[in-house]
C-alpha cells in the first residue's frame, strides 16, 4: 500500500464526493481517481479493496462532521439548560447543512450497510459508538435530561436530517408558521428536552 497520507486523505475526500453523488454502486477505483484528479489505478494503490475504502470513508466522516473544538468550547460556557441543548442541534444541523456531501455520503453508508454484512458490523460499531459518545457527553456536561433524552432527540434530529437534506419541500409549511429547518428544531427541543437536568 501507498504512504502518501495527503493523497490518501484527498482519495478519500473524493470517495466522500463519489458516493454522495453516484451511490454506492458508482462508488469504484476508476471513479475515485476521476473525482481526485489522479492517474488511473492510483487508488488501488492506496486501499486493499472497497471494503477498506468504505471503512476509511468512515472515519473520515466522522472528521468532516465532528463539532469544531472553538464552538464547543464557546457552547459549553453557556448555562446548562434546555436553550444549550437547543443551541447543540442548531450547531450539528448547521455542520451537516455546510457539508451536506458528507452528511450524503454517510446516509449512502448507511444504505450500504445494509446490503453488506462485513460493512453492516463496523459501521454499526461506529455509528453506535457516536450515539454512546453523545450520552456520555450529555451526562458529563450535565444537560437536562437523561440517556432517553439523548436517545429521542437523535432519532428526531436524524429524520429531520434526512428529510432536510434529501426532500426539503416535504417539510415546508407542515407546521404552520415554523421554519424549516430552525424552527422545527426548537420546536424538537421543546418537547423533548426537560426545563431542567
Amino acid at each position: 500500500m501507498a504512504g502518501n497520507p495527503e493523497r490518501r486523505a484527498a482519495l478519500v475526500d473524493a470517495g466522500v464526493d463519489v458516493l454522495a453523488r453516484e451511490g454506492a454502486r458508482g462508488l469504484t477505483f476508476r471513479a475515485v481517481d476521476s473525482a481526485a484528479g489522479v492517474p488511473v489505478g492510483t487508488a488501488s494503490n492506496y486501499f486493499t479493496g472497497r471494503d477498506d475504502l468504505l471503512r476509511q470513508i468512515d472515519a473520515r466522516l466522522h472528521v468532516r462532521l465532528a463539532p469544531d473544538p472553538e464552538v464547543l468550547g464557546a457552547l459549553m460556557a453557556q448555562p446548562r439548560d434546555r436553550s444549550l441543548v437547543g443551541a447543540f442541534m442548531h450547531d450539528l444541523m448547521a455542520r451537516a447543512t455546510r457539508d451536506r456531501t458528507g452528511y450524503l455520503a454517510l446516509l449512502e453508508m448507511r444504505m450500504e450497510a445494509t446490503r453488506r454484512p462485513e460493512l453492516r458490523s463496523s459501521f454499526t460499531a461506529s455509528v453506535r459508538g457516536d450515539l454512546q459518545d453523545g450520552m456520555d457527553f450529555h451526562r458529563a456536561a450535565a444537560l437536562p435530561g437523561g440517556d432517553e433524552t439523548v436517545v429521542v432527540l437523535y432519532l428526531a434530529m436524524l429524520g429531520l436530517l434526512l428529510e432536510h437534506l434529501t426532500l426539503p419541500a416535504v417539510l415546508d409549511g407542515v407546521l404552520p408558521g415554523v421554519s424549516v429547518p430552525d424552527g422545527l428544531i426548537d420546536r424538537i427541543v421543546a418537547t423533548v428536552v426537560p426545563e431542567r437536568p
